[in-house]
């Protein structure tokens, strides 16, 4: 089953498809090195570190006495990945393969190293930027524009409130996730029934990468976007930007992702500024997928009820793909997985195995640190109804029976066997003459037993 899996190496997969030029470009940027630096494996980390004061080829033998035997496997991890992303330069010549870091990457890297950060752009002072939010003004504001975002997406009737997301912004965000035929209402996909169970991090990096893979279709260099992203997510949570820095590229990435939360837009009597939310500075802390653990809401019985402490409409909707909400309060959902309940998510492509790792993943702190938090009955139970679900597979046939004769039975069964379309025959020692063929197969069938009378 197509699973959508949205982690740190998806995104670095798409920086690594980029064109040398384009790699060269985005590593001329000392912050996007850190962040690419982030993203990662340990030993690539550590490999890069070493290197980064070497200005002559390491011989490949001589990086494989760099690990322990059993880190073979890793080694060979940590080399594909650096190599893939131009960090490292292979060269092979009679047999020897030798290694050389980046020297774009490897001079930028050792200025931020030595000289420290400096930010992209100096924030505002806050003598100009007197309307600023508070941190829990902001954090309310991400949460509301994220859900309705989310919202829009389960079903756009049920927005609390219209959304600013233009149409065709939001074909671009929904790509892959949504579907709409001729006349028909939008519905979910498969990869968007699994997409909604995923934590905030990946589902938002899926958005970004969308948006990256969209971006040559309206005029905008990807390493560009790319760039920009990265150096978004090292910038101050709660600080105010000038947008007057930005270029209109920037400025017109800054106005569709204030739509998602990431950052909120503030006008003053003469300037006009940005201000990043926790959504846009954890960008490149969650390539390395090390994102602190949210608070939980959900509590699941061992008599699979269900109570769920939030007052979110997106936390409801979201629950109710896989279980039954019997009823909702001011800040209180309950509900009960059932069999029923489970078999329509199954239907919609949603596995247990998904399931139980939202339960888990969203435990409220009271049983998140019990072990199991969710109970070993429930858990063991959605996967047996997958299982059971899964004992019997459907398929279109068509059904034979009244054969005026034995020899023409017998010659059918061996026709539908040649073209491997017999699903069932009648036992030898049965009197009555059936036969099930596969539907793709009728029309030879047909043509078969046409040609026989």
């Amino acid at each position: 089953m197509p699973q959508v899996r949205i982690i740190a190496k998806n995104f670095m997969d798409m920086v690594a498809a980029l064109p040398a030029m384009k790699l060269d470009k985005l590593y001329d940027n000392a912050f996007i090195c850190e962040a690419i630096l982030r993203s990662l494996p340990p030993l690539a980390k550590k490999y890069v570190l070493q290197m980064l004061c070497v200005e002559l080829p390491v011989n490949s033998k001589s990086m494989e006495e760099w690990v322990l035997p059993d880190g073979a496997s890793k080694h060979r991890v940590a080399i594909d990945r650096l190599v893939q992303l131009r960090i490292f330069t292979e060269t092979k010549k009679k047999g020897d393969v030798t290694y050389t870091l980046n020297p774009i990457f490897q001079t930028n890297l050792k200025k931020l190293l030595v000289y420290g950060v400096v930010l992209p752009r100096e924030p505002m002072p806050s003598s100009v930027t007197v309307r600023r939010p508070s941190s829990e003004e902001l954090e309310a504001f991400a949460l509301e524009q994220w859900e309705c975002f989310l919202l829009q997406l389960i079903n756009s009737s049920q927005t609390e409130r219209p959304s600013n997301i233009s149409s065709s912004m939001m074909k671009t965000f929904q790509r892959g996730l949504v579907t709409q035929r001729d006349r028909e209402a939008p519905r979910l996909t498969e990869s968007g029934f699994q997409f909604l169970l995923m934590d905030t991090n990946a589902q938002l990096w899926y958005i970004i990468r969308e948006y990256i893979t969209s971006s040559e279709e309206r005029g905008i260099d990807s390493a560009d976007l790319i760039s920009f992203l990265l150096e978004l997510s090292f910038h101050v949570t709660g600080e105010a930007y000038n947008i007057n820095t930005l270029t209109e590229v920037q400025k017109n990435t800054i106005k569709d992702f204030t739509d998602l939360g990431l950052v909120k837009l503030q006008q003053g009597r003469k300037e006009s500024w940005f201000i990043p939310t926790k959504l846009a500075t954890n960008l490149s802390v969650s390539l390395t997928d090390t994102s602190s653990r949210k608070q939980g809401f959900v509590v699941v019985e061992t008599n699979f009820r269900l109570y769920a402490y939030s007052s979110s409409k997106l936390h409801c909707e979201i629950l109710r793909l896989f279980a039954r909400i019997e009823y909702q309060l001011p800040n209180l959902i309950v509900g009960a997985i059932t069999k029923e309940s489970l078999y329509g998510a199954f239907d919609n492509c949603i596995t247990a195995e998904q399931i139980i790792s939202f339960l888990q993943q969203n435990a409220h702190p009271r049983v998140a640190e019990r072990i199991p938090s969710v109970p070993e009955n429930v858990t063991d139970q959605i996967r047996l109804w997958e299982t059971d679900l899964n004992r019997v597979e459907m398929t279109t046939a068509y059904y034979y029976d009244e054969f005026p004769s034995r020899d023409l039975f017998d010659g059918a069964v061996d026709y539908a066997r040649s073209y491997n379309g017999l699903l069932w025959e009648a036992p030898d020692d049965s009197k009555k003459m059936r036969l099930v063929v596969r539907a793709e197969n009728h029309v030879h069938m047909r043509e078969y037993l046409s040609g026989q009378k």
